[in-house]
């Protein structure tokens, strides 16, 4: 860590640098030291709707997402590897809005989406629109290894993740009390105001998980999972399956997961935009994902509307939203989970 970067805290609690929505959090390593670094989703993540009980599951959850891949990384394992490791324990957590915990659309189906991304070869695979799928994550790495294609939907995506051997569940695997209630919920505010289309606009957390590692060789991989926007259009397919924009990694300039208002993302192919900015105007990761979503999105979207992680080959990372929180954290070579919920953490 940089001189700096170790007093900016420091000057945020004295009052002598304001904490303000630009701020992210920075490490910095030689090059081929492993480092993974995740989100769980940004959106209205408020203080006051948190329980301390609920804000230790959450914070227990990244962690056991984060120690999965370190182990994986710390055995000189691949980042391809760590970060599907880890995209897999989130899936399995119904705390995060991917896999399990994935919420509901207009027709109270659930449907999901994935991609992953690998910096050494510019492989990518994904799947959108897909049911039943315990981890879509491995469909989309599947995508990616054994076929020529990039993206699978719905029921052909399905079938192949079928034919691949891949974990099936049936309905009430996914079906949590949690989700429901937050569908009904978002049902009666659009009959309330009379109209369709408030999905575009966050009314608790915008979900979605992600991952960003590192590995020993200095090699980049990404991977991004999402159960999508609550009370969506059945069939509509949101940046988290999309490569380049909400999951792009070059090992020539960054690996991106991004968490939010899809539309926006697709839009501004903001997952890429984060390494063109390094790779044609040499912005450091940290200056690029700020440039990305506290200029660009913003413009955009407005306010409120996501975030993102990504980190270079020498281990610089950055975590940044313009949302009141993002469930995120990093792990580097001391093996230690570091895991935040809100904004100004």
């Amino acid at each position: 860590m940089t001189q700096i970067a170790r007093l900016v805290p420091l000057l945020i609690l004295l009052g002598t640098l304001p904490a303000t929505d630009s701020y992210a959090l920075t490490r910095s390593a030689k090059a081929a030291r492993a480092i993974l670094v995740i989100h769980g989703g940004a959106g209205t993540i408020s203080r006051d709707q948190m329980t301390p009980e609920k804000e230790k599951a959450y914070h227990a959850g990244l962690s056991n997402a984060l120690a999965a891949g370190y182990k994986i990384l710390k055995s000189g394992g691949t980042a391809m590897d760590a970060v599907e490791a880890t995209v897999c324990v989130l899936e399995d957590d119904s705390l995060f809005n991917a896999g399990r915990g994935s919420v509901y659309a207009s027709d109270g189906h659930i449907e999901m989406d994935a991609s992953i991304m690998d910096g050494k070869t510019h492989r990518g695979g994904a799947v959108a629109s897909v049911q039943g799928i315990k981890n879509p994550v491995k469909a989309a790495r599947a995508v990616m290894e054994k076929t020529s294609h990039v993206m699978l939907v719905g029921d052909g995506a399905m079938e192949f993740a079928r034919a691949q051997g891949l974990e099936f569940e049936d309905s009430t695997y996914f079906a949590t009390r949690r989700r429901w209630d937050e569908l009904e919920k978002v049902k009666e505010e659009e009959k309330a105001r009379g109209q369709y289309g408030s999905l575009l606009f966050p009314h608790t957390e915008m979900g979605t998980v992600g991952a960003v590692a590192v590995d020993h060789n200095g090699d980049l991989a990404a991977a991004t999972s999402t159960g999508g926007l609550t009370n969506k259009h059945w069939g509509r397919v949101g940046d988290s399956p999309i490569i380049g924009a909400g999951t792009y990694a070059d090992n020539g300039t960054c690996a991106v997961s991004c968490t939010g208002t899809g539309e926006f993302f697709i839009l501004g192919s903001y997952a890429h935009e984060v390494s063109a900015l390094m790779k044609y105007r040499g912005m450091t990761v940290v200056d690029a994902t700020r440039n990305v979503i506290q200029d660009q999105l913003v413009k955009l979207g407005g306010k409120d509307t996501g975030g993102l992680i990504a980190m270079d080959r020498k281990g610089h990372f950055a975590m940044e939203m313009n949302t009141a929180g993002m469930y995120r954290g990093y792990i580097g070579e001391d093996g230690v989970p570091h895991t935040f919920l809100y904004h100004d953490e």
